[in-house]
């Protein structure tokens, strides 16, 4: 095993880094999950750096478990919106239960997806359960879940950061995005993360405002 020194972090004096701490957190908390978008075009390079940043995620063993399919074409696009929304209609008429479908009522969600087909922007996220560093479809991954979950924190605060809205939409199941992408079978969609500028009229649910205090997210020991 070859080493290397640890890269040394800034030189920041303890108010420096309260100060980059508080702005870092001022900033993402201005994110909200945005359900209409415009198809104002996004530049590629920001994408590519999104997913590039996405890549920088620590994971189990160092396997980076992870593909990012960033789907742009309109005839894909399209595929996408007529799968999802297909599933969509069976789970909110049949698959989902009181409860589940109470829980979402507050934030207004069906069916219906256009923002798959008008953003400019998909970014299908797959887990890899095998293929390890080397991506060689054998050997065994490990933690994928956790790892492609941090790797996808990172995807949407780079996409933030960038001045870019965003949505979380998992659809379920969701093999069909294997295939529509060119996907092994080895690999499992865990979620899209729609991109793009929000539409004039863009609105965000009382509900999506609540968010719980620190005092209630975190213990000190």
């Amino acid at each position: 095993m070859t080493e290397r020194p640890y890269p040394a972090p800034p030189a920041l004096s303890d108010d420096e880094r309260i100060a980059r701490a508080r702005a870092a957190c001022e900033r993402l908390a201005g994110r909200r999950t945005c359900r209409a978008f415009t198809d104002r075009p996004v530049p590629r390079e920001v994408i590519e750096h999104a997913i590039a940043a996405a890549g920088t995620a620590p994971s189990g063993a160092n396997h980076q478990p992870w593909h990012f399919a960033a789907v742009s074409s309109a005839e894909a696009k399209r595929a996408i919106r007529l799968a999802a929304e297909e599933e969509e209609r069976a789970f909110y008429a049949e698959r989902a239960s009181e409860e589940w479908l109470a829980a979402l009522a507050p934030l207004g969600t069906d069916h219906d997806k256009p923002f798959l087909e008008i953003a400019p922007w998909l970014i299908v996220c797959f887990a890899q359960r095998k293929g390890g560093i080397e991506e060689d479809g054998e050997t065994s991954n490990y933690y994928v879940t956790e790892s492609v979950g941090l790797a996808c924190g990172l995807l949407l605060a780079t996409l933030h950061e960038a001045g870019l809205a965003t949505l979380t939409h998992t659809p379920s199941p969701m093999g069909f995005l294997r295939e529509i992408c060119g996907r092994p079978a080895h690999e499992k969609p865990l979620m899209i993360v729609v991109a793009g500028h929000p539409a004039p009229d863009a609105t965000v649910p009382d509900h999506a405002l609540r968010k719980k205090p620190l005092d209630t997210i975190a213990s000190w020991l």
